[in-house]
């Protein structure tokens, strides 16, 4: 069952092939290392769980950033437009 929990066949985003296929290399291991390596495996997995995260969230903030300097431009665009028809109506009078 802990086999399972840990390296699910299912996790292919979450961890690369490799690292999972490490992993249960560890777990067949006999000895007073396997549990070593297991703790060090798990903290790699946890790391690439961890940057992937953020990873993730600068993608998002990124794209958010994006739609905003759109936005942004846009309004800028408009207002010029705008003080240009104003300059143009206080020369007119």
């Amino acid at each position: 069952m802990i086999r399972n929990a840990r390296f699910p066949e299912n996790d292919d985003d979450e961890i690369p092939a490799e690292l999972a296929d490490l992993g249960k290399r560890i777990e067949a291991l006999s000895g007073s290392d396997r549990s070593d390596l297991l703790l060090a495996h798990q903290r790699v997995v946890d790391s690439v769980r961890r940057r992937r995260r953020i990873l993730s969230l600068v993608q998002e903030a990124l794209s958010q950033l994006r739609l905003d300097i759109k936005y942004l431009m846009f309004d800028l665009e408009v207002t010029r437009q705008e003080r240009d028809e104003l300059k143009q109506q206080l020369e007119d009078r």
